[in-house]
């Protein structure tokens, strides 16, 4: 099964859009492709469960039918940082149900797009980093640059903590958050000439974005082959 772990070099950068257009991308090549929102804070009450948007938009993205519960074990209500909003809310975020909600929905994927929390260093709980989880799940990462000034160093630096933690970066994805950006493309050959791993394509400033639509801005190495 292809499964990757979806950082960010930044919070709101554009990992759920990424995510879903993978997902788009994924099925549009006949594969049975499911994401997975381990852990999120912000969320409304929706039909008496708690429910995350960026957790709803990778269910509506992926294979139909898939149980919110798999999809998203921790959903938390508060919007702020997983360890401060599951204090809050008296939970403790740990491995076992993640792995065993991964596990359900891997059985049913040929494809699992698994996506994080803010940028790769926000911790999960007081005793959880996302490299944790990442290396019981044995995934890679693939990082989603925000494109805007100082991405160059974010996504260095990013790429490098993920390589001190001991997991293998897949590629990156280009999202371009800022539409003032000075010098885009000069900044995407900076990034493509330093990252040590595959640009898997960029995604560009589009308001209300469809990611059906930008499915096709990216190249995913494995159905390249």
């Amino acid at each position: 099964m292809f499964s990757v772990y979806i950082s960010g070099t930044d919070t709101g950068i554009g990992k759920t859009l990424a995510s879903s257009a993978l997902l788009h991308a994924l099925r549009g090549h006949g594969l049975r492709a499911i994401g997975m929102k381990p852990v999120a804070s912000g969320c409304d009450c929706i039909d008496g469960e708690w429910k995350n948007a960026d957790a709803l938009a990778l269910q509506a993205a992926g294979q139909p039918g898939i149980a919110y519960a798999d999809i998203n074990p921790f959903a938390l209500e508060h919007p702020r940082a997983p360890e401060l909003a599951a204090r809050d809310a008296g939970i403790e975020v740990s491995l076992p149900p993640i792995l065993a909600a991964h596990a359900r929905l891997a059985a049913q994927a040929d494809a699992l797009i698994v996506e994080g929390v803010g940028g790769w260093a926000a911790p999960l709980s007081a005793s959880l980093m996302q490299a944790d989880l990442v290396r019981a799940l044995r995934v890679p990462v693939l990082l989603v640059v925000g494109l805007r000034l100082g991405c160059i160093n974010h996504a260095l630096l990013s790429a490098r903590a993920i390589a001190a933690d001991g997991v293998h970066l897949a590629g990156w994805i280009a999202s371009h958050v800022d539409p003032e950006m000075e010098r885009v493309d000069d900044n995407i050959a900076m990034l493509r000439a330093r990252m040590p791993a595959p640009c898997w394509g960029v995604l560009p400033h589009v308001p209300a974005a469809d990611p059906a639509r930008l499915a096709s801005l990216l190249r995913i190495p494995m159905l390249a082959e």
